[in-house]
């Protein structure tokens, strides 16, 4: 039996060390709050360790999905971090999504010390990570990503191999730059629909069934139509994934033109006191 240290169990950490536990991986976790982790444990059995460091004493592999890159800095390269207790030929796997820059940094440490490092950034959402089925992209070497499939089958319904180290945070900066556009898109429509007088959920009805169909009309039209945006992923997500698109966008000469400006529709969503709400929020911006 591989045992596993999951550090963080934020929305989507807590059910994903769930999954490897109910798989019959021995797993110990780690939370700042260390409520959290003594709930995992009485859920899920396990043991709760005191730090990072001390979750990945003596674990095969070591997964984190923390908030950002000076979080999962903290987890990795803090003083109580989890790098300097890896043992050599374990395994670090980062769920974050964090700039790709920071994940061939951790790479290279891990690789120094004789430890393989995957970016393994997810989508999917808190649903996605509670019912293990989240896409997995994930950047590294072929014969760690391997080594690591068992664990991502436990709570993911598709994960490739994108590339070198840093792959897998570019495929999730291209999963956000996407979702961007399209929520705006979403929210442009079904605000049109309401002004001309249009039954915006029949509206939705029949141009589901057609090529304006996506994943963010099935599963936010209803919602976006009826107001309702206190759940999912956070507008201050949303921003933080969009910052390093677009920084990446300015290193690599890429043209972002609507990422950028549905960005700044983000911020004014934030600046109405909208920074918790659901990104399907920017219909905000339009009803007002």
């Amino acid at each position: 039996m591989q045992r596993v240290a999951f550090l963080c169990l934020g929305v989507m950490g807590y059910p994903m060390a769930g999954h490897l536990a109910r798989a019959g991986f021995d797993v110990s976790v780690y939370n700042r709050t260390a409520s959290k982790a003594d709930a995992w444990v009485a859920e899920f059995g396990g043991r709760a360790a005191a730090s990072p460091r001390a979750a990945a004493e003596g674990a095969d592999f070591v997964l984190a999905c923390s908030g950002n890159d000076d979080d999962l800095r903290s987890v990795v390269f803090g003083d109580e971090g989890a790098i300097g207790a890896m043992a050599e030929g374990s395994c670090f796997v980062d769920h974050t999504t964090v700039s790709a820059g920071l994940a061939r940094e951790i790479f290279a440490a891990a690789r120094a010390r004789g430890v393989a490092s995957l970016d393994a950034p997810i989508s999917g959402g808190q649903a996605g990570a509670e019912t293990g089925a989240l896409t997995i992209m994930v950047g590294g070497l072929e014969p760690d990503y391997q080594r690591a499939t068992p664990l991502f089958d436990c709570y993911g319904k598709k994960h490739v191999l994108m590339g070198a180290p840093g792959a897998g945070q570019l495929t999730k900066s291209v999963n956000q730059i996407c979702i961007a556009g399209l929520v705006q898109a979403l929210a442009e429509g079904l605000h049109f629909a309401q002004c001309v007088g249009l039954d915006a959920e029949r509206a939705v009805e029949v141009i589901s069934q057609g090529a304006a169909q996506s994943w963010q009309m099935d599963n936010r039209a209803a919602t976006m139509i009826e107001g309702r945006y206190d759940f999912g992923f956070a507008v201050d997500w949303m921003r933080k994934d969009l910052a390093i698109a677009l920084d990446e966008a300015r290193r690599s000469g890429a043209q972002l033109p609507v990422t950028a400006i549905v960005d700044q529709f983000y911020a004014d969503v934030q600046a109405g006191g909208g920074a918790r709400l659901d990104t399907s929020s920017l219909k905000t911006r339009l009803d007002r």
